[in-house]
């Protein structure tokens, strides 16, 4: 247990562990999706407003992780110019896959969205088996994408009674 305790820069001492700040703010994310899906819920005057911001935020959290592989093709020195082209094109796609969820009809949203954030983990255990991720990142972003998922279905399930 002592290998496990925090310095005084917020990393765990073993250099696999995840920084704390890392899972503050990644779990904290989580927050309004699970807000919004339990309002989308219970809040039945306002459920299509709730349902809405639910996909909006979904959409942004989306867009966002894409970035990762933009940071990846900049920063990873061993790839080849076509593995270096392909991560610079893939991590456009979750912001156009979100952009689309955005102007379709809302259930189609949800599912354009789940959709996106599956194919997005699918791609992170590519870039995992070229990059030397941290152990952390590829659990991490399968829970992180598990509950946005099904806050995404329990919004969509909350705004169709």
């Amino acid at each position: 247990m002592a290998s496990e305790l925090s310095n005084s820069t917020g990393y765990i001492d073993d250099p696999s562990a995840r920084p704390r700040i890392v899972a503050w703010l990644g779990y904290g994310g989580l927050i309004p999706f699970l807000a919004l899906a339990g309002l989308a819920c219970v809040d039945r005057e306002r459920t299509v407003l709730w349902h809405e911001s639910l996909r909006a935020y979904g959409a942004v959290i989306l867009s966002f992780v894409g970035a990762l592989h933009w940071g990846f093709a900049m920063m990873h020195g061993g790839l080849a110019p076509r593995q270096r082209a392909a991560a610079f094109g893939w991590s456009v796609v979750p912001a156009l896959v979100a952009f689309l969820a955005l102007v379709v009809n809302s259930s189609v949203g949800d599912v354009v969205l789940a959709g996106g954030f599956m194919a997005h983990y699918w791609r992170d255990r590519g870039m995992a088996a070229t990059a030397a991720l941290p152990a952390w990142y590829l659990p991490m972003r399968l829970r992180l994408s598990t509950v946005a998922i099904l806050c995404l279905a329990v919004g969509a399930f909350g705004a169709s009674w």
